[in-house]
């Protein structure tokens, strides 16, 4: 029997990790570490940050997040994932700027709506005959000096008195076309010939017959056809001038005039409701008395057209509220005319200044106060063929005598 040798004799490569060579069996493969289908997976675990802990060196810091936000995503081993959201911006949303612009646009329009539905009309045009249709459009504006509607406090601060009845101390005719934009004064002492009365002042037309009498008498004495009426009264005229913030006066001397409450320097400066009142009212200061009231109703209805169609008064609500409920007291329309009508009077008045248009008294031969025949008959057949453009200054001046008189 062969002796067996011992297995620290054996030579290299005669183990059993090379019985493969000589027809032994395969040594079996070392186990490896991937775990069977049946056993628990161990997942690498991230480090977690602990309060007070230093990062290694080179990593970033982690932020911490605010109180109550949402936490952050965390990369994915191996550099995937979803990076961390980056912090919202607030976004400028232009559809929001053209909602209030809307909206704002709506307001505009409603108040001047919901007014107009309160505002008082008057049946204002004269039966028989009458001019025929002309060119343009012709407005006829008055002043009511009524007390009716005037508190006794209200008749004190404006100092005009208890007198009973209507009668009108401003009468305007407007008139707008191709050419420039004429506002021509009538004195209220014009003598001129009222339909069943003789000839008479001319505001008796409107204390014997209201606006009908009144626009009748103007018709028959120019030629002209009325196509519009307003009539501003005083309690109104002083809410109207608070309204738009007051209006700018330019008296040419100092005025002091117990009888219209007026106390005011020379030289331009602001005036609330009350003084505007009292400056349109007064005549008993200046030497030309009613001619020179009428070149001051003139200043201060201008003044108050402008001041209604300034930028302020749109981009302001109260004031545009105000503006709007103010001259629902103030004013008095004909029967007839349109919210658009009395946007374009209101825009007219505005334009009567400069080279912008005119103004002036209707032409008068003296202060007694009668038409001047010649003058007067070229300003209204100017007026009827819509040829303001013809109007030069021989016939529109300040107080409505000749220029040679004027000076």
């Amino acid at each position: 029997m062969a002796e067996r040798p011992d297995d620290g004799d054996r030579e290299a490569g005669s183990g059993p990790e090379f019985g493969w060579l000589y027809g032994g069996q395969q040594a079996t493969p070392p186990p490896t570490h991937e775990p069977g289908p049946d056993a628990t997976r161990m997942m690498r675990t991230q480090p977690r940050d602990l309060p007070g802990a230093v990062p290694p060196p080179g990593t970033a810091p982690v932020p911490t997040p605010a109180p109550g936000a949402p936490p952050p995503y965390s990369p994915a081993p191996g550099g995937g994932g979803v990076p961390l959201p980056r912090p919202r911006r607030p976004r400028f949303r232009v559809r929001y700027v053209l909602l209030l612009v809307l909206l704002w646009i709506v307001y505009l329009v409603a108040v001047p709506v919901f007014a107009w539905t309160k505002v008082d009309k008057v049946a204002f045009e004269p039966g028989g005959d009458r001019p025929g249709e002309q060119p343009g459009t012709t407005y006829l504006v008055v002043g009511s000096d009524s007390r009716g509607d005037l508190t006794a406090a209200e008749r004190k601060a404006y100092g005009t008195g208890n007198a009973s009845g209507q009668r009108t101390d401003t009468i305007l005719v407007l008139h707008t076309g191709s050419g420039p934009n004429l506002l021509m004064s009538i004195p209220r002492d014009t003598l001129v010939d009222v339909p069943g009365h003789g000839t008479t002042k001319i505001n008796a037309a409107y204390a014997f017959g209201g606006p009908k009498l009144l626009v009748k008498t103007v018709e028959q004495t120019t030629g002209i056809r009325i196509d519009e009426y307003v009539e501003i009264g005083i309690g109104g005229f002083v809410d109207l001038v608070d309204a738009v913030g007051g209006v700018e006066i330019c008296p040419k001397q100092d005025m002091v005039d117990k009888l219209a409450n007026l106390d005011v320097k020379k030289g331009c400066q602001e005036a609330d409701g009350v003084t505007a009142l009292g400056y349109a009212r007064s005549r008993h200061v200046a030497a030309l008395g009613d001619i020179e009231r009428t070149r001051q109703q003139r200043e201060v209805v201008s003044a108050i057209g402008r001041s209604a169609v300034s930028p302020w008064s749109v981009l302001n609500p109260v004031r545009w509220w105000r503006l709007n409920m103010a001259s629902v007291r103030t004013v008095t329309v004909g029967d007839g005319m349109s919210p658009l009508r009395a946007g374009l009077w209101a825009m007219a008045m505005t334009r009567v200044d400069g080279d912008t248009g005119l103004t002036c008294v209707v032409p008068i031969s003296d202060l007694a106060v009668h038409l001047d025949e010649a003058r007067a008959k070229q300003m209204f057949q100017a007026v009827i063929e819509d040829r303001t453009d013809r109007i030069g200054k021989s016939l529109c001046t300040p107080t409505g005598l000749p220029k040679a008189i004027t000076g």
